[in-house]
């Protein structure tokens, strides 16, 4: 079972930044893509960020030019480099893994940002 653990949420002003990371532990061979989801109160869950296996990346529109996804393969960890931050980017954010045949969901970590 993978399992994924999320840290470094918290509140910031607009226009400030934050770095989201996620430990992930368990048979992580079986991961093909790695990724960080959002969802505000009310709305549906939305892909962020995500990195395949390749490294390759791809991004939200709402987020591009502002977020990064990296990997640390070392430390099994992944990370969302937020900079830019605008109140609307105020959500619980969560860490998933995806395998062929499942998804892994982390805790999620509230992300709050202050006009």
């Amino acid at each position: 079972q993978v399992q994924l653990v999320e840290s470094g949420g918290g509140l910031v002003q607009a226009g400030g930044s934050l770095r989201l990371s996620c430990a992930a532990s368990g048979p992580l061979f079986l991961i093909n893509t790695m990724g960080w989801y959002r969802q505000a109160p009310g709305k549906q869950r939305d892909l962020v960020a995500a990195i395949v296996r390749s490294g390759s990346t791809n991004y939200a529109d709402s987020v591009k030019g502002r977020f990064t996804i990296s990997r640390d393969n070392a430390k099994n960890t992944v990370y969302l480099q937020m900079n830019s931050l605008k109140p609307e980017d105020t959500a619980v954010y969560y860490c998933a893994a995806h395998s062929r045949n499942n998804d892994y969901w982390g805790q999620g970590t509230q992300v709050t940002v202050s006009s």
